[in-house]
């Protein structure tokens, strides 16, 4: 084969690869908006389904009503709680008791879990004392400290946000570390090249890379400190979803224990939608290394 014949074969190749990229979807182009419609759209006909189910299933009465009340019940409650309250307080009531423990230990989870993550991904040192104590707490459940908790701090609201803040904790301090160390050493040295101090280097170059991953771990750290909030408020709680939720279970009112169930669901959800947009503003380069 001649040179120029092959020539002509590869840019006969490369045209037709460039010609089949361009068939492609782009990240701003109609496909991509049209197939983000279509998994929105199958979304929302899975949770109609689900709803259609449960709506057959309680008008066949296939489980009996006390068991399994029917959506137009469920949504009857919630209407009745929020106007006229279920154990001595409204749903608003109930909801601002438990945002609160969960913020508050939220709170205090970054406040103490990242300079921890930190320190872990920076130093030697700080990796040392403070790795073991993390892999130590990481997989007890935060429950079995509960009896531990009240001893020590009473059945006050403090031991309700320290159970929750333990739940948290080890979420956030291990993507804060993850994150040090998947800094590139270019950037560093490029940071270095520039006579940049250590102070600089974390503020500058470290922090930011790290953010993405600081909002991982914040958002995993919700979803533990909301499957503890039930748990944490048994302990001589007068207010709280979860507290909402156990009162109805002892006495079988079941739609209100579907009801609580469904706002805690709706409310995490909520978090999560907030926690990516505010990332999406504070952190626009995530995602682009």
């Amino acid at each position: 084969m001649s040179v120029s014949t092959e020539t002509r074969s590869y840019d006969d190749i490369a045209q037709s690869k460039s010609e089949s990229s361009t068939d492609l979807p782009r990240l701003g182009s109609r496909p991509w908006l049209s197939l983000f419609s279509g998994t929105r759209a199958i979304s929302a006909a899975t949770i109609v389904a689900l709803i259609l189910v449960w709506w057959l299933a309680a008008s066949l009465k296939l489980v009996s009503p006390v068991f399994l009340p029917s959506p137009a019940q469920v949504l009857a409650k919630f209407f009745s709680v929020a106007q006229n309250g279920f154990v001595d307080a409204t749903l608003a009531q109930h909801l601002i008791a438990s945002l609160a423990r969960v913020f508050a230990a939220l709170v205090v989870s970054i406040v103490i879990a990242v300079p921890v993550g930190l320190a872990i991904g920076l130093s030697p040192v700080g990796r040392g004392i403070l790795d073991p104590i993390l892999e130590f707490l990481r997989p007890i459940p935060p429950l079995a400290y509960l009896p531990l908790v009240v001893i020590w701090f009473g059945i006050g609201e403090t031991s309700k946000v320290l159970v929750i803040f333990l739940a948290m904790l080890a979420p956030i301090a291990l993507s804060t570390a993850s994150g040090v160390r998947s800094v590139s050493q270019e950037r560093l040295n490029a940071a270095r090249a520039f006579d940049a101090s250590r102070r600089q280097l974390v503020r500058f170059v470290v922090l930011p890379h790290t953010l993405p991953s600081i909002f991982t771990g914040v958002r995993i750290a919700l979803g533990a400190g909301w499957t503890t909030l039930v748990a944490a408020e048994l302990v001589a709680a007068t207010r709280g979803l979860g507290f909402m939720i156990q009162s109805a279970a002892q006495f079988l009112v079941t739609d209100v224990v579907i009801m609580g169930i469904i706002v805690i669901a709706l409310i995490a959800f909520a978090f999560e939608l907030s926690l990516r947009k505010l990332e999406s503003v504070l952190v626009p380069w995530a995602g682009r290394d």
